[in-house]
This record gives structure tokens, sequence and C-alpha cells, in this order.
């Protein structure tokens, strides 16, 4: 079987973005963005979608948060786009529920190469840790138009935005997790192509 790996340079006058994951990774992470709430997150993704991810961005963080979780939505999805290849032998779809103490997410999504997010995470606050709320669904819209495939992220109920906010990252790797499980076969679409 072919290696599932890539590595991602990005740079710009806002940020520099290295990426470098395994879809068969044992979900270590190697994380630094300058935000904190961001890094959480992310090394959460690698542990519960069991994919080994090292992210390093250097951004404008004198400006705001937005140019740095934006560009690592980016290239992170850039990598499991690349990664994911030709889509052939996985499952393709993938869903989850993932509670943390009193909130509680779903997360669906397709690897069809077809981008569309539709995102409802019910945050309050201004923000998290260093992170704007706003950016927080912003990265996964992202991530889904340059991993192209499809996220439905949904908050069904809580009150703390820090658990919210974990709680659909947790969500989001279970359902990763289980769309790049490898099944065999061909391409999973009656069209015979994604």
């Amino acid at each position: 079987m072919p290696d599932r790996t890539a590595s991602i340079t990005r740079e710009t006058r806002e940020t520099r973005c290295e990426v470098t994951l395994n879809l068969d990774g044992g979900g270590t992470a190697d994380v630094a963005t300058g935000i904190g709430f961001l890094d959480h997150m992310l090394a959460t993704l690698a542990c519960h979608s069991g994919i080994d991810l090292a992210l390093r961005v250097r951004g404008d963080l004198h400006v705001d948060d937005h140019h740095t979780a934006e560009d690592a939505a980016i290239a992170l999805g850039q990598a499991l786009d690349a990664a994911l290849g030709e889509r052939t032998g996985l499952a393709r779809f993938g869903e989850a529920h993932a509670p943390l103490d009193e909130s509680l997410a779903r997360v669906v999504i397709d690897l069809a190469r077809r981008p569309c997010a539709v995102v409802s995470l019910a945050l309050t606050r201004e923000a998290i840790g260093g992170l704007a709320c706003e950016n927080i669904a912003h990265f996964f819209r992202t991530l889904a138009m340059e991993g192209r495939f499809t996220i439905h992220a949904d908050v069904l109920r809580g009150e703390n935005d820090h658990h919210k906010a974990e709680a659909a990252f947790k969500a989001l790797a279970l359902a990763l997790r289980r769309a790049v499980a490898r099944v065999g076969g061909g391409v999973p679409s009656t069209k015979g192509g994604l």
C-alpha cells in the first residue's frame, strides 16, 4: 500500500506555514502556531484522528490571529488533499459525536472532492486563548475548501465555549479517522471517480 503522507510549505507576506502529516500514524502532534488554543485544538485533532501531524506557523500575530489560523487551515487542508491521493480504497464517509462535559458536537464528512462546509458551533465568547471564536468556524470552512471535502459541523448543546470548540475538534478528528480508514477496493463512488 502506498504511503499516505504529505509535506506542504506555504509562505506569504503574512505567514510561513510548514505541515507534514501521515494519515496512518499514531496521533502524534508537534504543533506551534503562536496561538495557544489553536495549538491545543490541532494536537487534539492529531490525537483523536490517529494522524501524525507536525505543523509550524510563523505569522503576523502583531496584526491579529486571523492570518495565522487561516493559513494553518489552508496548509493542513492542502496536506490532507495531497496525502489522500486518488482517494481509492478508503471509507470516504465519516461521522462522529464527541462530548466534553456539558457540550456535545457532531461532525459528518465526505471526502468526495466536493468542498463544502456547513458549520454551526454556537460560540458566544469573542475569543478563547488568543483565538477569535469567528476564526474557529473559519478554520473548519477553510480546511474543507483546501482539503477538497465536505464538513458538516454542529455543536448540539453546551454552555462553555472552550468545551464546545474542543468537542467540535474531537468530533472532526473521529470523523476523519473513520473516513480515511483503508477498506480496500477502488474508488468509493458509483460515478467511478471522486
